[in-house]
């Protein structure tokens, strides 16, 4: 774990839950995201001592505290610059806000820990005249607000999540996604890069994503199905969301509601923007309808 591994002339990653991209640029040393918390900070800042480099600024693929947890700890200790979407990087600055929009309002205490607040730095949008120019930022929406990809000069696209491994969509089928068109259309974005290698942030590297990507698709028309299926008669959201974890053999906790209940508001969504929901009031309820035909 740690493990710094070399995919170009000028590019790394390391293999760590999260994974971590490394980039040697003109003007310096960046990285792709920095870990779950200050500990996995520490870890690159051990490793960019032993080989020597000094750590230039930090390229955030999104907010989710996974990828953001080590920022403070490695802005604090080197006074590296770090860049995100400028969305991502209000969360960024403002962690409260992710347990505030997962859960609709202010979020009880059992939502309110490191899993979903990293602590919080200081973000430059992707547009500051200091962002890297050797590095390419390729917007890949779906899994949250402004998730984005940054594809090296070595042919190296550091895709985030915007793939699960199959591992885990065997276990959960539902991944977290805020916008499914958004997903699916990055699915197809992925199809169609020239990348050499792609790097998920939570899956092996790939020479060829096709494979991964078409599961990730399969398992979202899946979720697309059981929904349509079990909203033939109308249902609340809570009902529907009871039905997802026992027919996916979810099992609910404070996180669980809060984040596959996000994607699943996402998903109805799309159905009803796709015309294949219908949203109505009746009796003080909103209830999800299949439409017929």
């Amino acid at each position: 774990m740690y493990e710094l591994i070399s995919v170009g002339e000028n590019t790394w990653y390391i293999d760590c839950p999260a994974k971590i991209g490394v980039v040697r640029v003109a003007d310096g040393m960046y990285i792709i995201d920095s870990g779950n918390d200050k500990d996995a900070g520490r870890k690159v800042r051990q490793i960019f001592e032993r080989e020597g480099w000094t750590l230039k600024g930090i390229l955030n693929t999104h907010s989710h505290a996974d990828h953001v947890g080590g920022n403070k700890y490695l802005q604090n200790n080197t006074g590296c610059s770090i860049f995100a979407e400028p969305v991502e990087a209000s969360f960024i600055e403002h962690p409260i806000l992710e347990p505030v929009y997962l859960f609709g309002g202010f979020p009880p205490s059992d939502l309110r820990h490191k899993f979903l607040m990293a602590q919080e730095s200081s973000a430059k949008p992707l547009s500051d005249p200091a962002f890297p120019k050797d590095i390419t930022p390729v917007p890949i929406p779906g899994h949250y607000f402004g998730q984005t990809g940054f594809k090296t000069a070595d042919g190296v696209f550091f895709i985030a999540d915007s793939v699960c491994r199959r591992e885990t969509l065997d276990k959960y089928t539902v991944s977290v996604i805020y916008d499914v068109k958004g997903a699916l259309a990055t699915l197809d974005l992925l199809e169609a890069s020239d990348a050499k290698l792609f790097v998920p942030s939570h899956a092996a590297p790939t020479e060829d994503i096709r494979d991964l990507s078409s599961y990730n698709r399969e398992k979202i028309f899946a979720v697309k199905a059981f929904l349509l299926e079990i909203c033939s008669g109308g249902l609340t959201f809570e009902e529907v969301l009871q039905r997802v974890f026992t027919g996916f053999g979810l099992i609910m906790t404070f996180e669980q509601y809060a984040l596959v209940g996000s994607t699943i508001r996402s998903y109805l969504s799309w159905l009803k923007e796709e015309k294949l929901l219908s949203a109505s009031f009746e009796d003080n309820r909103l209830l999800w309808r299949t439409v017929d035909g």
